[in-house]
């Protein structure tokens, strides 16, 4: 089965007439895309746009052939004009299929939001999943249940992935955390980031996202053959995030893990009794986190990251260091000089032992301090000095760095 896409933008598209934005100002060339809009297997349109035809036509494809057009949700504004020749689009219920006379079936995929998904089974049997802006599967079974409709079901009852999903990552990717959990969407799965609008990251900065979360984009006009799984991205095992107070690592390191179920977020910082503006942090991180992520308060780092299980995200190193150096009394000058160093150095070596041996999928975030203003004590320097260290020795086993700044990231390494 191919599958052309026509525009992979927005409904709005992308860059806006008349807007000023940094985003707009740099979609250019490819980074330019128009509403989305599917052609499969020149037979079958998923979402009339505007300029359909005119993008069919710079693809090398006509929509003379087409025998459906098929939308996934309501358009606002004025009303698409179908092109000569074309049927007249339609919509499937949520839950019924369609046979086409080509040999396509359709099926309804209900939705959490307005519109419908479109499963869409080729005449060979390759299968594909199209979501439509801002929606996401709903009433989905985890992987023990049956919830998601027979377009799991293999020929002897098995769960069975899709090919190709494509969806608003950016926009939902709580969605693509639910089709992982409900084994729709599996290693071979090819995502494709769709209805890429005015939230997406410009530049590379869109592909390292998006690569975090096991999808990719595409620019407008590409011919893709569904079930080709040489380019489905790897997604990064060891992700370490840099950076200041307030510069959005936290955040940052959250989007890496979004479209994945059953996260355990790794709280080093603990509890604070009657620290009220502790409490609010404390609070704005919980209210950030998607309801399937589980939380452990806990420093015991080595354990967790020799265990199998769901992606870890530790927030964050530089609390854990704090608590290291309390236990092997780093703070006082004789105890340091008597055998604290060396116990911190021990602690320190453990952990990045543990990084490199571990098999699970982690995030962790830690402070970049080394920049700012020298420290006033002795035990403040000692604190940068071994925070710096503790960094450099996380970040040399990981295949991603990035350091954050005023909310923008910078990859050092991956």
């Amino acid at each position: 089965m191919e599958l052309t896409l026509l525009g992979t933008g927005a409904p709005e598209g992308l860059p806006l007439p008349d807007c000023p934005c940094a985003v707009c100002a740099t979609a250019l060339g490819e980074a330019a895309r128009a509403a989305t809009a599917l052609l499969v297997d020149g037979v079958l349109l998923l979402d009339l746009t505007p300029g359909a035809a005119f993008a069919a036509a710079r693809a090398g494809h006509s929509l003379g052939g087409v025998r459906q057009v098929l939308l996934s949700h309501p358009h606002d504004g004025p009303a698409v004009e179908v092109p000569a020749g074309l049927p007249q689009p339609g919509r499937v219920a949520d839950g019924r299929e369609l046979a086409t006379l080509t040999g396509h079936r359709v099926r309804a995929v209900a939705l959490d939001a307005p519109g419908s998904g479109y499963e869409v089974t080729g005449p060979d049997g390759e299968r594909l999943l199209y979501l439509p802006p801002g929606g996401a599967p709903a009433g989905l079974a985890d992987g023990n249940g049956n919830g998601f409709g027979p377009g799991l079901a293999g020929a002897g009852g098995e769960r069975v992935a899709y090919e190709m999903v494509l969806a608003d990552v950016l926009g939902r990717p709580d969605g693509l955390a639910r089709l992982r959990a409900a084994g729709a969407v599996g290693p071979t799965t090819d995502v494709i980031a769709v209805h890429i609008g005015h939230g997406a990251p410009p530049g590379g900065e869109l592909t390292r996202r998006l690569a975090a979360a096991g999808a990719r984009a595409v620019p407008d006009g590409t011919t893709l053959v569904v079930g080709a799984y040489e380019d489905v991205p790897d997604v990064p095992r060891r992700t370490f995030v840099l950076g200041g107070a307030r510069s959005g690592k936290s955040v940052e390191a959250e989007r890496r893990l979004e479209a994945f179920p059953e996260v355990l977020y790794v709280a080093t910082g603990g509890t604070r009794n009657g620290d009220a503006e502790w409490a609010d942090r404390v609070s704005l991180h919980r209210e950030r986190r998607p309801g399937s992520w589980r939380t452990a308060e806990t420093c015991d780092l080595v354990p967790l990251l020799a265990d199998d299980g769901p992606p870890l995200l530790i927030d964050c190193l530089s609390l854990w260091l704090t608590h290291v150096m309390d236990e092997v009394d780093a703070w006082d000058d004789a105890e340091w000089a008597g055998g604290g160093e060396r116990r911190l150095r021990g602690r320190v070596a453990e952990l990045a032992d543990a990084v490199r041996a571990t098999r699970r999928t982690v995030v962790a975030v830690s402070n970049e301090v080394g920049s700012g203003i020298v420290p006033a004590t002795a035990s403040g320097r000692r604190y940068r000095d071994e925070l710096g260290r503790l960094n450099a020795a996380f970040a040399a086993e990981c295949e991603h760095v990035l350091l954050v700044v005023a909310g923008q990231a910078l990859p050092l390494r991956g």
